[in-house]
């Protein structure tokens, strides 16, 4: 013989807080993820820093120079958005940070591709101060035999 039971109406009384098994609301068993440790500004001024004190140790030309970092130039020239300015009257090279990162072409989008794109640049508005070539800034760094 088999019995029937009879469904019983849900209870109402019951707090909004609770699901269908009492669990609804607790909180999450992980926390919140974190912010990363090194953020891509972080890594742009790492790789401007090192670049500028191996020129200043090289060129004596470049001891006194300021390499100052700024978002975006304040307007587009002839050729388009610069990458940097030269101010070898001020005494300062200015290196824009958005341009460098979001208008390269790499054909690898990787941290050691980006950090090469930024040296590159670093090397050339140094160059372009001192007016030399850029390959003359560092010839020995760029030889891996």
């Amino acid at each position: 013989m088999i019995r029937r039971r009879s469904r019983a109406a849900p209870a109402r009384g019951r707090p909004s807080r609770h699901g269908r098994h009492g669990r609804e609301g607790r909180s999450a068993v992980v926390r919140p993820p974190l912010p990363p440790l090194e953020t891509r500004v972080d890594r742009f001024d790492l790789a401007v820093g090192s670049v500028a004190e191996f020129l200043r140790g090289a060129w004596s030309e470049l001891r006194d120079v300021r390499f100052e970092i700024a978002d975006m130039p304040a307007a587009a020239d002839a050729d388009g958005i610069p990458r940097w300015t030269a101010l070898p009257e001020e005494g300062r090279i200015v290196l824009y940070r958005l341009p460098i990162e979001r208008l390269a072409h790499l054909h690898r989008n990787d941290d050691a591709h980006r950090r090469m794109m930024i040296e590159s640049c670093v090397f050339r508005a140094a160059a372009e101060y001192l007016g030399r070539d850029p390959w003359d800034l560092g010839p020995d760094r760029f030889r891996f035999l």
